[in-house]
């Protein structure tokens, strides 16, 4: 089925203003252009303006290249987390400071929780949005399906009470299977991006910050991605959520069926 064509939105106030972003995207929006061609498909409910936690799917290197042009298309700056260690690097870290990355510790504790509340606050404070891919690696699923969540995307937003927007790509596989080698011909391979509407996650904002709670919120992020997905791929999803605790597999580097 042919996929409508991207309308225009206004911009938003943070891509009204100069920003360390707009070099970077006078150079990666045309260069991407000639890679893939981006369709965007519900892109009203990003909000333009407040905070906001946007969930996508992840199953290749190259898509947050495509989540980032998208975010920009559709009028906000695109934000993600980075390692924090990264942010001591020289050059570096004063880069991901001046386009406003978040650090995130990836150890569990209370100097973790209080960053979390800091980020949270800060998100509000300035009215910005964040890129959190839940998973936190490409997913281990064999045909390219969500797997199962981490809890830092819902903890971010359940801090701030900020909403989470998801969303689902797909076509990047064929510019940059995952941990597989970068194709460019032909030129302008079709993605299509798909935001679905901010996950009803009401029956946890109130509730305590318990393990089993963030699970179940983390659960609902990835129903929604991977229905989302399940539309784009005109395909139903697998009944079970991939772990790739259960399968014996680690949770990053090549798979096995891929070396």
């Amino acid at each position: 089925m042919a996929q409508p064509r991207t309308p225009r939105r206004r911009w938003s106030a943070e891509k009204s203003k100069p920003s360390a972003f707009s070099p970077a995207a006078a150079v990666v929006i045309p260069l991407n252009g000639l890679i893939a061609k981006i369709e965007i498909s519900g892109m009203e409910n990003l909000p333009l303006e407040g905070p906001y936690v946007l969930a996508p799917n992840h199953y290749s290197e190259f898509d947050p290249i495509i989540v980032a042009v998208a975010t920009w298309r559709m009028g906000r700056a695109p934000r993600f987390m980075a390692k924090e260690s990264l942010f001591r690097v020289p050059v570096l870290g004063a880069l991901l400071r001046a386009t406003g990355m978040i650090p995130v510790a990836r150890a569990a504790s209370a100097a973790a929780a209080k960053q979390t509340i800091a980020q949270a606050e800060a998100l509000v404070e300035h009215g910005r949005g964040v890129i959190v891919y839940p998973e936190g690696s490409l997913t281990r699923e064999p045909d390219l399906w969500p797997m199962r969540g981490k809890t830092g995307a819902v903890r971010l937003a359940l801090t701030g009470d900020i909403p989470v927007i998801p969303v689902a790509t797909w076509g990047v596989q064929q510019i940059l299977p995952r941990y597989g080698k970068l194709s460019l011909w032909p030129l302008r391979k079709k993605v299509l991006v798909k935001v679905g509407p901010a996950v009803d996650l009401d029956a946890y904002r109130g509730a305590p910050r318990t393990n089993s709670n963030l699970i179940a919120a983390t659960d609902a992020v990835m129903a929604d991605i991977t229905a989302l997905l399940a539309d784009v791929r005109g395909m139903q999803p697998p009944a079970e959520r991939w772990d790739p605790a259960v399968h014996g597999q680690t949770e990053t580097g090549r798979l096995e069926s891929e070396n």
